[in-house]
């Protein structure tokens, strides 16, 4: 049986249990809006694939990865949105079964690998301490150098916590200290280690660089305007295939995922300014910001009523959340993950550059607020090209505007 006390509260998994159980003559009636969207006969498809896949549905219920529909013979995890709590106003039904894990383990690989990363800085920074002479310390801290490299070129320092930030900082200091022994030692042995540290950096250097000016051949039409204004802006994704995870996706592959920073690098707000606010999404400076639009030309597809994922927990949703598309007549402008109930422009609308198209949210596929925008053209991914700033941005690049 299903709990249906709080209706209020249970509006999506209602609605949805309605549609899947309904016969299918009355589908275009619970959900036209979906109906308009995709066609009847794509609908019908969904749905029967996904009941051939399930079984009878017994119940559809909330949890922390989705909506998850209930069956004879299985479950599978969905997205669905509903404004008046009868209608469906939006549905997505993730392919294969859904098999929750029993332990949450995705902290288990990144702390594993900052752990060996810590110790391994530890034990580098250590041997320049231990340095027998003046050219085995040169490659001693090169080889720290090649380390730091890493860590500041391929991740992207602005979005590390603090406990993770500041002593990675206190580490250089550390090892920059050990100079002091420099005046004692001898010069001569130890160049085996200098040879080292010498190539470390400079491979890593030509490999950084290259990535960081990476550009896939194919720009927009145009410059656009950064669309997001009055602050300091640091790059999370965006260069080479090394620097951005978006290359795997064809029309995204030159995509730039934005945050706010803030002094000393942070990305959230100092806790007295979020007291009183509702969720963790708040404590973000990018949250909430305007996002106007980057060029003109005329929407093509707007979403509003997708919710915020919790910072950290992603469930299932469309992947672009809450956004706004314009087709500028030569290529399509994407920004998305905007905040529920602030767009401000619907399909078809014209839109010129500077307008507030809503606010930045964390709808959709994000672990955390931030701006999502890419262009494309036949199905591939554009170099962005920005007003007013120079050459391609990466990963780690901040842009003040």
């Amino acid at each position: 049986m299903r709990d249906t006390t709080d209706e209020a509260a249970n509006a999506a998994p209602d609605a949805l249990y309605r549609f899947l159980t309904a016969e299918p003559a009355d589908r275009e009636r619970l959900a036209p809006r979906v109906v308009a969207a995709v066609g009847r006969e794509r609908l019908d498809e969904i749905v029967d694939t996904t009941l051939g896949r399930v079984g009878e549905v017994t119940g559809v219920r909330d949890s922390r990865d989705g909506l998850v529909i209930e069956g004879t013979r299985g479950r599978a995890l969905a997205f669905a949105a509903t404004r008046d709590g009868h209608e469906l106003d939006g549905l997505l039904i993730a392919p294969g079964a859904h098999r929750p894990a029993r332990l949450r383990t995705n902290w288990v690989r990144p702390a594993l690998a900052w752990t060996v990363l810590v110790l391994l800085f530890v034990v580098r920074i250590d041997a320049c301490w231990e340095a027998p002479s003046r050219i085995a310390w040169c490659g001693r801290l090169l080889i720290v150098a090649a380390g730091y490299l890493v860590v500041e070129g391929w991740r992207a320092p602005a979005l590390f916590p603090w406990w993770i930030r500041r002593p990675l900082e206190a580490g250089a200091l550390v090892a920059l200290a050990s100079a002091w022994r420099l005046p004692g030692l001898p010069t001569s042995g130890g160049a085996p280690e200098l040879v080292v540290g010498a190539a470390l950096v400079a491979v890593l250097g030509v490999l950084l660089m290259r990535a960081r000016r990476h550009r896939w051949g194919t720009a927009v039409s145009q410059p656009l305007v950064f669309p997001l204004q009055g602050g300091s802006w640091y790059v999370g994704q965006g260069g080479g295939r090394s620097l951005n995870h978006h290359f795997a996706v064809p029309e995204q592959r030159g995509a730039l995922d934005v945050v706010q920073a803030g002094p000393g690098g942070t990305r959230g707000r100092h806790r007295a300014r979020t007291q009183g606010t509702h969720g963790k999404n708040e404590r973000y400076l990018i949250y909430g910001q305007p996002v106007h639009a980057p060029c003109d030309g005329t929407v093509v597809s707007a979403a509003d009523h997708i919710d915020d994922q919790e910072p950290g927990a992603v469930r299932y949703q469309p992947l672009y959340g809450n956004h706004v598309w314009i087709d500028t007549g030569a290529e399509i402008v994407k920004l998305a993950h905007l905040r529920p109930g602030t767009v401000t422009v619907s399909t078809g609308d014209p839109v010129r550059v500077g307008q507030v198209l809503g606010e930045v949210g964390n709808s959709g596929n994000s672990s955390e607020p931030h701006l999502h925008l890419h262009a494309e053209r036949d199905g591939l991914g554009l170099d962005l090209e920005f007003e007013g700033v120079s050459g391609p941005l990466y990963r780690g690049r901040t842009v003040r505007t």
